[in-house]
């Protein structure tokens, strides 16, 4: 009997300290009447149900083929390359606090967060089956 409460015990602590081991990133944004405020949101591979583009990542794709608008500039200039972008999925599944993280031209910067501000809600990411914000990241590329 004792030796059941203790396994119990065990277990019962290693599922709790998973649950503290969420990572989380901080982030502002704007709330009505323009005041700043700090939000928190989950790491994508610290949550139960991770969020994702409605369809898939085939879908995402095909959106962001057909919605790219490569710069008439960028592109006679032969510029292209990749613009490494990252967005917070809200609980509703909305996109917002999106920037980029690391690009190769400005243009290029400024159409990518284009793309990314034009998506469709996502279906959002779980904790426990509770929607929970997640922090995202994903590549825009440019090639001619």
């Amino acid at each position: 009997m004792t030796r059941l409460l203790i396994v119990c015990a065990v277990l019962l602590a290693a599922v709790e300290a998973q649950a503290q081991f969420r990572r989380v990133v901080t982030y502002q944004t704007v709330v009505s009447g323009n005041r700043l405020v700090e939000m928190e949101a989950f790491t994508f591979d610290s949550v139960d149900e991770q969020p994702h583009f409605p369809g898939g990542d085939g879908a995402m794709t095909k959106f962001i083929n057909r919605e790219r608008q490569y710069p008439h500039e960028a592109y006679a200039a032969g510029i292209q390359g990749r613009v490494l972008c990252s967005f917070i999925v809200n609980a509703d599944g909305s996109i917002s606090n999106a920037e980029v993280l690391r690009g190769e031209y400005e243009i290029l910067n400024k159409e990518a967060l284009r793309i990314i501000s034009k998506m469709p809600k996502w279906v959002a990411g779980k904790i426990g089956g509770t929607s929970v914000p997640v922090y995202c990241i994903v590549p825009i590329p440019f090639r001619l």
